[in-house]
């Protein structure tokens, strides 16, 4: 053990790493100090200087927003009884509307609206650039019950800090803390326990913080009563990363539940019986969806139970109340395959919807149990599609989804569990020209012999001839899958205009199940960075591209997985594009939510493991002899989740060394990097001109 110890100890000593108090950036860390923000506010004028110099940008930029702004757009909504909600932007409503149309209406081609809150008027009048952040509403006791309160969540520009304001959608208005309820600002969450009363996950004072800066005390918080003086009904530990409770009622009558996450992918789960938590005895990477009378749990890794091996990335079903005295014969509704994986779960009143991924490829499935078995059946519809299951409702069997790719245009379906083919209910614009292009499926072969597939977007007939434009995009971490997606905004400002775009489906993501992510976390997380430099090198292989016409694109762990591969293999690429990214990994887990990422990369404050980080953190890696393609560094000051600091220091550190960096922090924006409309066509304008900037041809 002591040798063991030993060795990893000479290996961090080996390893490329700099000392935190060495770091002459940590200034730039402080969020609003006025020598930080002068700081960026020159980088920012510098960049804004740039793009209005360029003849692409402001044409591009306009486009983007009309786009975005577009009243032809489909209007995605959460059914609730007889209507549809829908939060809307556009031209008019720069913040947005919260608006409900009956179900008849919005089936219609132009469904007329009811204005709930109209979100322009409420900053004005209060004076607060509000962002809209999401709305939770009490369900009624019986489908003929009319929806009745809400509480609204709404950021100071953008950020994951929030405040509650309850809404009365009888009296059709926020209503004050005198009789309703009214949270301050800060990283919380509240759901409905009964009309009167909220389950109230939210801190009052940094003792009841997580060191991932969330709630780690929930509270049973009733109308007319002080929130913090309310009776705690569970409390966490420090080092966990949040609690949150809950009520359901799929059995009929209401099931209150707890949920503490220790870290990302380990949560216990506690529901109340006869007055008291008691813990779900499952494994703590599963998951329970409580279905009717049946509890369905969805498996991470292969589980022991019932006297048989249950697979990991499976979904099982069992009768609820079976389950808690101790009956565990489940039922396997699905098991995953070589190349397939479940994607999705979702419940309507009598059925359960699966979709899967077939060599990331969508299937939709409906089950349904008819006394005896479960029924399985397939619903219709293109081979080469992402499926997506986007509302269902508890009250009955009606459900939406939506069928796209990269160039068909998103279609939204209404239909019923077993019922006809839906025809499609609402189709998006074609919002950019794409006659003539083709999706192809590749793979590479990553260093571990890994294959690792990627899709390429491109006009049919393109030579390859080692010079086309193209730009490869990224994640790979946390379990996201990237799917082929119907995206105006890259379809004008690169495909459109004569670029290839490339999405990988690399390892730490999804795309084939819980294993596919384990294969790159902690001590495995250079598999990630591996599988996207062997895109980029199959790429090249092709002849597709050729290193100074390839771009690489991420955002968060994105952002930190294209700063990574681009200080590991600089060669392979002519221009980055990192978005709200993480860099300092030395640093991450003590900045914000940084901590609640440890499950993903591994703790920087145990030796062993700061070693394996150290030897990829992009900003103790990043050198001054080296060429590195041209990087532009965005990120927003508003980001209460990934640090701006991480993009600040790294812009810092290599204009110091003398690299070319370009640099942009919007005020607003939150995580998403934008607040608006207006700030995402600036955004995703100014990515787009740097890109063809760097990458286009030269004319000879």
């Amino acid at each position: 053990m002591r040798l063991a110890t030993l060795a990893l100890a000479l290996v961090f000593i080996a390893a490329p790493t700099l000392a935190q108090t060495d770091d002459p950036y940590l200034w730039l860390e402080d969020i609003q100090g006025d020598k930080a923000l002068a700081w960026v506010r020159e980088r920012n004028a510098k960049s804004e200087a740039e793009f209005k110099a360029d003849p692409r940008y402001e044409p591009l930029r306009k486009n983007l927003l009309a786009i975005l702004d577009s009243r032809e757009r489909i209007p995605f909504g959460t059914q609730m009884g007889e209507h549809v909600y829908n939060f809307w932007r556009d031209e008019r409503n720069p913040r947005g509307l919260w608006r409900r149309a009956t179900l008849d209406e919005y089936r219609s081609r132009n469904p007329r609206w009811e204005e709930l809150l109209n979100l322009d008027a409420l900053a004005n009048r209060e004076g607060e650039n509000w962002v809209w952040r999401g709305v939770e509403c009490l369900r009624p006791d019986t489908p003929k019950q009319p929806y009745r309160r809400c509480v609204i969540a709404l950021s100071r520009g953008g950020a994951d800090a929030v405040v509650l304001r309850e809404f009365d959608l009888t009296e059709m208005r926020l209503l004050l803390a005198d009789s309703g309820f009214v949270m301050g600002e800060d990283k919380q969450e509240a759901k409905w326990k009964d009309a009167d009363t909220l389950w109230l996950a939210a801190a009052f004072g940094e003792h009841e913080k997580t060191t991932s800066g969330y709630p780690r005390v929930v509270r049973e918080w009733k109308r007319g009563t002080i929130a913090s003086q309310s009776p705690i009904v569970f409390e966490g530990q420090p080092t966990d990363v949040a609690v949150s409770a809950w009520s359901e009622r799929e059995s009929g009558t209401r099931r209150d539940w707890v949920e503490r996450a220790i870290a990302f992918w380990n949560s216990e789960y506690f529901v109340r019986v006869d007055g008291k938590l008691v813990r779900l005895e499952i494994p703590r990477d599963a998951q329970p969806i409580p279905f009717a009378d049946w509890l369905l749990i969805r498996t991470r890794t292969p589980w022991t139970a019932g006297g048989r091996e249950l697979p990991g990335g499976a979904l099982l079903a069992i009768k609820f109340d079976a389950f808690m005295k101790g009956a565990r014969d489940f039922e396997l509704l699905y098991a995953p395959g070589p190349r397939t994986s479940l994607d999705d779960v979702h419940t309507t009143k009598n059925a359960v919807l699966l979709t899967e991924l077939d060599n990331v490829r969508g299937r939709l499935w409906e089950l349904r149990y008819d006394g005896k078995a479960w029924q399985r059946s397939l619903v219709p519809a293109a081979d080469n599609a992402r499926l997506d299951v986007i509302g269902t409702t508890w009250a009955n069997d009606d459900y939406f989804y939506t069928v796209q790719d990269f160039t068909t245009p998103t279609t939204l379906h209404w239909r019923t569990v077993g019922g006809a083919a839906a025809p499609a209910l609402k189709t998006a614009p074609r919002f950019f020209d794409a006659t003539g292009l083709v999706t192809q499926q590749f793979e590479a072969v990553s260093r571990d012999g890994t294959k690792i597939p990627y899709f390429v977007v491109m006009r049919k007939g393109t030579e390859f001839n080692s010079r086309n434009p193209t730009l490869l995009y990224g994640y790979g971490g946390f379990t996201v899958s990237e799917l082929p997606r119907y995206s105006g905004v890259i379809g004008k400002g690169w495909l459109e205009p004569g670029g290839v775009f490339v999405l990988a489906n690399l390892r730490g993501g999804g795309e084939f199940g819980p294993e596919w992510h384990r294969a790159a976390q902690k001590e495995n997380k250079q598999r990630t960075w591996d599988d996207m430099e062997a895109v980029a090198e199959d790429l090249i292989k092709r002849g597709i591209t050729s290193p100074k016409h390839l771009g690489i694109m991420g955002g968060s762990q994105g952002g930190l997985l294209v700063t990574s591969v681009m200080t590991q293999r600089p060669e392979l690429f002519g221009a980055v594009v990192a978005q709200v990214p993480l860099v300092d990994m030395l640093r991450y887990h003590k900045l914000l939510a940084g901590a609640s990422w440890i499950a993903e990369y591994g703790d920087p404050d145990k030796p062993e493991e700061r070693a394996f980080i150290a030897r990829y953190s992009p900003y103790q890696n990043v050198k001054k002899d080296a060429k590195y393609p041209r990087i532009f560094l965005v990120t927003s000051t508003r980001d209460d989740r990934v640090h701006p600091g991480h993009a600040r220091k790294m812009a810092a550190r290599m204009s110091e060394q003398g690299h070319d960096v370009l640099y942009f922090e919007n005020i607003e924006g939150g995580h998403g990097g934008a607040a608006n409309n207006e700030q995402s066509a600036k955004m995703w304008a100014q990515a787009f001109t740097f890109l063809w900037k760097q990458l286009a041809p030269r004319q000879q």
